[in-house]
């Protein structure tokens, strides 16, 4: 039986997650499978303070790509710009073409290449374009597509954080949460939380339940892609690796809210 409490858990995802002064006071493999757990809550939390924002300079005069601005602008705030770096990093890691010993140290190291800088302007551009459409049909679907882009980023966590999918190194954060959540607890959160989104898609009208869940389901898939190659070419998932895998479903999820109208 679990004997860490549930707030550990809590404080696990938002303490590393976030910049959100909460302290973590556990780093055992146990409050790491509760944190990764939740991570899907981290991401409302972090989407709703990018809808927030948002909705705020709408309502005070602003168009829609300054709210999109803003809105993209939000996540990388609240996680300092960790989550784009690590897509940067594993873009350089990955398009070097080098065995995988020599890609994670490209990846190591503090500068960004040309493949990072092209990946992050790319997927920067993406995510501002596709807000800036949703804002400028209306407030509410702009809104929804920042909290729902924010959570499937954060579900892309937990599901890379699930058994079998090995770390890459044996330090850092990737090697605290690789492996940490059982198969059948990922599976479940990800089930829960697209049923959530599709019920805050209802909102939306008539086809917004099945916009939304769709989108957070093409999104988990984008990830799992990456995922995968990231496997195979470096031998499992850094820390790096998950900020790629939050990023591609972020910017995926946002992309698919575009589609049809």
């Amino acid at each position: 039986m679990s004997t860490t409490p549930p707030l550990d858990g809590l404080r696990f995802a938002f303490g590393t997650l976030t910049v959100l002064p909460v302290k973590v006071s556990r780093w055992d493999r146990e409050a790491a499978r509760r944190g990764m757990l939740n991570a899907p809550v981290v991401g409302l939390v972090v989407g709703g303070c990018a809808a927030g924002l948002g909705l705020l300079l709408l309502l005070l005069g602003a168009g829609p790509l300054l709210a999109a601005v803003a809105s993209a602008a939000v996540p990388a705030v609240l996680t300092r710009g960790l989550h784009l770096d690590g897509l940067a990093d594993t873009a350089d890691g990955l398009g070097s073409g080098k065995p995988a010993e020599d890609a994670l140290r490209i990846m190591k190291q503090s500068d960004i290449g040309p493949f990072g800088v092209l990946t992050l302007v790319f997927v920067l551009l993406a995510q501002v374009a596709a807000l800036a459409q949703l804002y400028g049909e209306s407030w509410a679907r702009g809104a929804a597509a920042a909290v729902t882009s924010a959570v499937a980023a954060r579900l892309a966590l937990t599901l890379a954080a699930r058994a079998g999918v090995p770390a890459a190194r044996p330090e850092g954060l990737g090697a605290a949460v690789a492996g940490v959540v059982p198969v059948p607890g990922a599976l479940a959160v990800t089930a829960a939380f697209t049923i959530a989104s599709a019920a805050w898609g209802g909102l939306l009208g008539t086809y917004g339940s099945v916009r939304v869940a769709a989108s957070v389901v093409l999104a988990l898939a984008a990830a799992e892609l990456l995922l995968r190659h990231c496997t195979r070419r470096l031998g499992g998932v850094t820390g790096d690796v998950f900020g790629g895998l939050a990023e591609t479903a972020a910017t995926t999820a946002l992309i698919v809210l575009t589609l049809g109208g």
